[in-house]
């Protein structure tokens, strides 16, 4: 029996705007984002997209059996500013029906791993308080805190956790 889903190695049709409106039902719902969020999201994606180098950065979607991105995540050691082999972990989300069920632990497994291969030094992410079950799947791939700034994003007052792993 299939799982309903597949992971596909880079991007599909849609996965822009799909990983957007992931993002953006979750962020309004867990923190109250709006419009604002979503674009930043949708924007920074397929800035990623149109400047990928598969010689370090790393993309995944999972696929839904009807063809929706529900769920991705992906490493960008091209983002602007970056430290020399540093790499970002973004855009990791997964549609509420698929967590739970260790799909989340593989795929952040499977982009360490390339990490490690591909010689980064170090990977860090963003991520904001109030999110308990990341929180533990960071600490368990042995991510730790390094900043946290609280302020003002999207609109609303949110904490910020900078979290960083020498893979």
């Amino acid at each position: 029996m299939t799982p309903g889903w597949c992971l596909e190695p880079g991007w599909v049709p849609g996965a822009i705007g799909d990983i957007a409106a992931l993002h953006a039902r979750h962020y309004a719902a867990s923190h109250g984002f709006g419009a604002v969020f979503e674009a930043k999201v949708a924007r920074e994606l397929g800035e990623f997209l149109a400047r990928l180098d598969p010689a370090g950065d790393l993309f995944r979607c999972v696929v839904g059996a009807e063809g929706r991105v529900l769920g991705s995540i992906a490493l960008d050691a091209g983002e602007a500013g970056l430290p020399p082999r540093t790499a970002h972990l973004r855009w990791f989300i997964l549609d509420a029906s698929l967590r739970g069920a260790g799909l989340g632990r593989r795929l952040l497994a499977e982009t360490l791993a390339h990490a490690r291969a591909a010689g980064f030094a170090r990977v860090f992410l963003w991520t904001l308080a109030g999110l308990p079950a990341a929180e533990r799947l960071y600490v368990e791939a042995g991510f730790v805190l390094e900043e946290e700034v609280t302020g003002t994003q999207w609109g609303r007052q949110v904490t910020e956790r900078r979290l960083g792993l020498v893979p």
